[in-house]
């Protein structure tokens, strides 16, 4: 257990060390001084003469060659772009849904205007056929009133 303690507390010393010496270097690369293990720094720019804004730095890490870190960077990649496709997979699925749903609900509307209507076209020629139909019983009874002495 010890051992282990120590080698964790060697690392974090290590680790510690190699981030102190590269933030000593970032400060002294700004400030115009050079570091002993720096490459020497642009000359600092003169009174009103703009500096051009550094290259973009490539903030990836170099490709390993372990195989198990290859199948991790690529298992990584994969589960990147199914999560990206999932996504968009479910937008487009939310989307048809929704013009889905509208289309019914216009189809429902539709129908029950086209219901309605139609109540209203039978209901009218059922009371114009009653009206017909008591017209004629009220001649008939009329003729018939008069037939008889």
């Amino acid at each position: 257990m010890t051992q282990i303690r120590k080698l964790l507390t060697a690392t974090a010393i290590a680790t510690a060390a190699v981030f102190a010496q590269s933030a000593f270097a970032q400060t002294a690369a700004q400030a115009g001084v050079e570091a002993p293990s720096a490459a020497p720094s642009q000359a600092p720019a003169a009174n009103g003469i703009a500096q051009p804004a550094p290259a973009p730095q490539n903030l990836t890490a170099p490709q390993s060659n372990d195989p198990l870190v290859q199948k991790r960077s690529a298992n990584a990649q994969a589960n990147a772009e199914y999560r990206s496709a999932k996504k968009s997979a479910n937008a487009e699925y939310s989307d048809a849904k929704k013009q889905a749903k509208s289309q019914y609900k216009s189809q429902v509307k539709d129908a029950k205007i086209n219901h309605k209507a139609d109540r209203q076209a039978n209901d009218s020629e059922m009371k114009d056929q009653m009206n017909g139909q008591s017209a004629q019983q009220a001649g008939a009874q009329q003729q018939g009133g008069t037939a008889q002495p």
